[in-house]
């Protein structure tokens, strides 16, 4: 790799973990490897956060609730403000980090240093509008007010897919609101997360509000975490399997819990769909970072009359993508996180294939280095194959023929997940009607992107519980005072 690759990982580790506002050393002076995906190789070593480094971090979160819970509004508005600016300076530092560490090619790592740096900009905003209330009871008698205050420390899981973007949607609106933080970052991608830290430190962000701990072995830093009543919230973004494990972990001390979990995303196309409008919003659900993303297009129901062109279209689309290391310039397609997720990957689409469907493009793992798996598109694919219920996270589009809507709302229906769906129509009525049966917290009409620091991003069913993003984002890390006083 060229010499960026060092360089960059080294300023954004060299300092070890970030607890309390300084750059220090793990308590077991420990650290693990952090891969690039594009080749299998260590790109660089990072400190590794044990139970005594976490017990370290929520001390101190815990000594700056107070305080921080107390600083205006404004200041806490115009440090998201800087970041946000500091963010957009180094836009391609962060973008080549990103891609280093997560394999997304670098147009894409660009476009999520942009969405990032959103969430800082819009909870900056909102961190002036926290409201409350006032109003007379119904029998005259007393005066009802209410307020609303930070819930207090909060521990912070994010993901590896979008290891930026993930940091700032929850750092946001927990600083906004006055919260303080302990974030763990991923064990695949903790570079960027690290590179936030640094830049909200930058900004002015008073020590003890935000630490930063990777780890290589979640479980005995989040648990003791979790259990020791001293944490009043937590936010993960992950997968349903590990969500419930920390929901069941919340549960002792009565956490305060948000979960952004697994999707299986219906894609549907029906009879009257503007098919050039379909295939484009198909490419930007299924392919936005390599398909690995929550939101993906996992299951695309294609109405018998517009199937055959549809795959047809979609595959051209799909084979003229190129594939290789995301630093590449030409490339649009990176490799997978690790040779597990490729492995799991070309396991779906061989089930896929045992049971009857038909290869139009790519289909399997691609022989060069790091974890590579051609875009490919399935027709033919039976309704009992495995990649119908399982979380893809790959360059692969299922396509299923359906003749009824009724029929199709069914089976997109039938998931226990809930995250979101997407609908392609050109009928209005169809549009709204569909929409709102679909069992999904939100819903593509006539797009691929829903994504947005402005809406409400969260699902229903085992798909998570809470919203990220939008003016109920900071919510999340609020709650209610009612003060009762007499009339007189």
């Amino acid at each position: 790799m060229p010499e960026p690759t060092t360089a960059a990982c080294v300023a954004a580790v060299g300092k070890s973990l970030f607890i309390g506002g300084a750059w220090v050393d793990p308590a077991a002076g420990g650290s693990f490897p952090v891969y690039d995906p594009a080749t299998g190789e260590a790109l660089c070593e990072v400190a590794d956060a044990g139970t005594r480094d976490g017990r370290r971090a929520l001390d101190a979160a815990v000594g700056a609730q107070q305080a921080w819970a107390a600083t205006a509004p404004r200041q806490r508005s115009e440090i998201l403000r800087r970041a946000y600016e500091i963010v957009l300076a180094r836009s391609e530092d962060l973008a080549l980090l990103m891609t280093l560490e997560m394999g997304k090619p670098l147009a894409e790592a660009r476009g999520e240093v942009d969405y990032a740096a959103e969430f800082l900009r819009w909870f900056s905003e909102e961190a002036v509008r926290i409201d409350g209330g006032f109003a007379v009871s119904p029998d005259g008698r007393s005066r009802l007010l209410v307020m609303r205050q930070p819930v207090g420390p909060s521990l912070l899981i994010t993901p590896w897919n979008f290891p930026l973007a993930m940091g700032a949607r929850k750092i946001a609106p927990a600083i906004a609101a006055g919260c303080t933080m302990v974030l763990k970052p991923a064990p695949q991608t903790p570079l960027s997360s690290l590179a936030l830290a640094e830049i909200l430190h930058e900004a002015g962000l008073p020590a003890g509000v935000l630490s930063v701990l990777p780890t290589s072995d979640p479980g005995p830093l989040v648990e003791p975490l979790l259990r020791s009543g001293q944490i009043r919230k937590v936010s993960f973004t992950g997968s349903t399997q590990v969500g419930r494990l920390l929901l069941a972990q919340a549960a002792e001390a009565v956490v305060k819990a948000s979960m952004e979990l697994g999707g299986n995303a219906p894609f549907l196309v029906f009879a009257d769909a503007d098919l050039d409008k379909a295939v484009d919003g198909a490419m930007a659900a299924k392919m936005r970072n390599m398909g690995e993303a929550c939101t993906a297009a996992n299951r695309i129901f294609v109405h018998e009359s517009l199937a055959e062109e549809f795959g047809h279209r979609l595959a051209e689309r799909m084979a003229a993508l190129v594939v290789g290391p995301g630093t590449e310039p030409d490339v649009t397609v990176g490799p997978l996180i690790d040779d597990a997720a490729r492995g799991k990957v070309s396991a779906l689409v061989a089930d896929a294939l045992s049971r009857g469907a038909h290869t139009v493009t790519g289909g399997s793992a691609l022989d060069r280095p790091g974890y590579f798996f051609a875009p490919t598109v399935l027709t033919g694919v039976s309704r009992d194959s495995e990649l119908m219920r399982a979380e893809i996270f790959g360059p692969v589009a299922p396509i299923v023929s359906f003749t009824d809507e009724d029929e199709v709302v069914r089976a997109a229906n039938d998931t226990e997940w809930g995250l979101v769906g997407y609908v392609f129509t050109e009928n209005l009525s169809r549009a709204l009607s569909v929409a709102e049966r679909l069992e999904v917290g939100m819903v593509g009409l006539n797009t691929g992107l829903v994504s947005n620091p402005a809406a409400p991003f969260g699902g229903v069913k085992q798909s998570g519980l809470g919203r990220e993003g939008g003016r109920v984002g900071i919510d999340e890390f609020l709650e209610y005072k009612y003060i009762a006083t007499p009339s007189s």
